[in-house]
């Protein structure tokens, strides 16, 4: 099988943008990814759209990729959609690796594009509420909130306003964590102010404001121990990246120099354990499967992008990933190891929680921030010799852990 290259990037500015189609935002990722590849998209021999709203937000339930893709010029070729819930991204950029490795072609394009803002609140925020199985969603979350049982939640620390159900789970995480391993609230708000520290350096960050880790532990409570900056916003956008196997490279032209090979990419998905079996958690799978592939450690990983839909998300992955052992996440953190110019910087980009989180882009975004880091391209946010890094993206929840987990490895 020959070796796949990510070739060309590009990624629209995430943020709330309820004037801007989706069509428009394809548009604007893809020509920019194929500028950056220095190919037309007349090049391209198939497609795989990622998306997980649209149909909830718009109506818009089938052919979506055939629909954006068309408007802008892209069509004759395989388009393939793909709803992976929030690793719909991921999961597009492995159906294209997948394809260029089974020698069905050699040049392929995987491009995320949601629109998740709404004035209507109601149907913005209802759009996670399939993300489980929804024939169990009472048993389920009320399984996962027992997680969070046996810590006191101080008062005042729940809003009055709506939000995610996510972050109810992603609090009960928290506090399990919390219980289990001694992880202070302190330590998850130093995971934020990092992040955001890291966003004012990317200007297609949807928020580029600085916290201290006072300021996050100050700011609104969404619900214990969970503050509004430790958690990531409704975004719109788009991102997209373009494929291309080294006999596609010599055939079109394309500098290899600036071309980034994809060392491993796996999905994984859960399997029913107990809390207690932190090794079994579908990351953890994932990530030993995709060192394994891509003949690497987590000691060998220059950077990575983890999949921080709240502050307590990458101190979990971080653990799962072996960046440090089960439970002392919180504490890597607040030494300062993820920071840039850390020992191992994680999420330089801002993350979702200050980047956003339009979810069928957010796996796709990772990697734009990867290859512009090992290219030598991030600018402020460089992190200093990167050879190796690391994107894990996960997507809704099933049992005690997301359903579905993606790893993708890069290198020069």
């Amino acid at each position: 099988m020959s070796n796949v290259y990510i070739v060309g990037v590009g990624m629209t500015p995430f943020g709330k943008m309820p004037d801007v189609s989706i069509k428009a935002m394809t548009r604007q990722a893809t020509e920019a990814a194929l500028a950056d590849a220095g190919i037309g998209g007349q090049s391209l021999q198939a497609a795989y759209f990622a998306n997980a709203s649209q149909g909830h937000m718009e109506g818009q339930q089938m052919i979506r990729g055939q629909v954006a893709l068309r408007d802008m010029g892209i069509g004759g070729i395989p388009v393939v959609n793909v709803e992976n819930a929030c690793a719909s991204g991921s999961s597009a950029v492995n159906l294209a690796v997948n394809f260029l490795k089974a020698g069905e072609g050699d040049v392929a394009l995987a491009v995320g594009a949601e629109k998740m803002f709404s004035r209507d609140r109601d149907l913005m925020f209802s759009v996670f509420d399939s993300a489980w199985d929804v024939s169990q969603a009472e048993r389920i979350r009320d399984r996962l909130l027992a997680l969070g049982e046996g810590l006191e939640i101080p008062p005042g620390t729940t809003s009055s306003k709506p939000y995610s159900v996510f972050m109810d789970v992603y609090a009960a995480f928290s506090r399990f964590h919390m219980k289990r391993f001694g992880t202070t609230q302190r330590q998850i708000a130093a995971v934020a102010a990092k992040n955001h520290r890291h966003s004012q350096h990317n200007p297609l960050s949807q928020y580029r404001d600085v916290y201290s880790i006072d300021e996050v532990l100050a700011a609104p409570p969404i619900t214990y121990p969970l503050t509004l900056p430790m958690c990531s916003p409704i975004s719109d956008g788009a991102a997209a990246a373009v494929l291309c196997t080294e006999e596609g490279m010599r055939r079109l032209g394309i500098e290899r120099s600036r071309a980034i090979r994809v060392l491993a990419c796996v999905v994984q998905t859960g399997s029913d354990r107990d809390p207690s079996q932190l090794e079994r958690h579908c990351t953890a799978l994932a990530a030993k499967r995709a060192y394994e592939k891509a003949g690497v450690g987590p000691a060998d990983v220059s950077v990575a992008e983890v999949h921080d839909a709240t502050a307590m998300g990458e101190i979990i992955q971080v653990e799962n990933l072996g960046f440090c052992a089960f439970g002392e996440g919180g504490a890597m953190a607040e030494r300062g190891d993820t920071t840039v110019g850390g020992r191992i910087p994680v999420n330089p980009s801002g993350g979702l929680e200050s980047k956003g989180h339009p979810v069928g882009a957010t796996g796709i975004a990772q990697l734009h921030e990867l290859v512009g880091q090992l290219r030598g391209e991030a600018g402020a946010r460089q992190v200093a010799g990167a050879k190796i890094a690391l994107a894990e993206n996960g997507g809704g929840l099933q049992g005690i852990e997301e359903a579905v987990a993606c790893i993708t490895i890069l290198g020069r």
